[in-house]
């Protein structure tokens, strides 16, 4: 049985029993303020890993989302996600006046709103650079892009 690797974020950082008590039931690797650990879970495919790994941790973990930390073959990243039950039936509800399956108008529905993010961020970014330029050259603000993009925290730029 393959396995898949799955990144955990959590509503905030563990307590060091609940790393101590963790760490007994799976193997992990957690970041540095222990908000989001990596684990491995063994199943067929990457959607019955997450469902295992979220039956296994729920109620244990301030859990936040659960996610394949890999694309999936159509570049896809799953997220596993505990709605309350009154979100849950939201989303049907509105799932099913769309005419579609709850887990395909979900899905939409979030590339919808990171596709409006993206667009939105463009602009700002866009906005930010004529803002820019009407203060400098392009060449200047090139360079200094580069040196931003190049400086390693905790040297001394050049």
């Amino acid at each position: 049985m393959p396995l898949h690797a799955l990144d955990i974020t959590l509503t905030r950082p563990l307590t060091p029993a609940e790393t101590r008590q963790t760490s007994r039931t799976m193997p992990f690797a957690a970041n540095h303020d222990a908000t989001r650990l990596l684990t491995l879970v063994h199943a067929k495919t990457a959607d019955k890993a997450l469902t295992r790994l979220r039956n296994q941790i729920d109620g244990r973990l301030p859990v936040d989302v659960i996610t394949t930390h890999y694309p999936d073959a159509d570049g896809q990243v799953l997220l596993n996600i505990a709605f309350p039950p009154a979100t849950r039936t939201a989303f049907k509800d509105a799932a099913r006046e769309a005419g579609q399956p709850s887990r395909v108008f979900l899905q939409q529905l979030i590339h919808r709103a990171l596709t409006r993010h993206s667009r939105q961020e463009a602009d700002r970014l866009d906005q930010e650079v004529q803002h820019l330029l009407a203060r400098t050259t392009a060449a200047h603000l090139l360079a200094a892009l580069g040196r931003a993009l190049t400086h390693t925290p905790g040297t001394t730029p050049c």
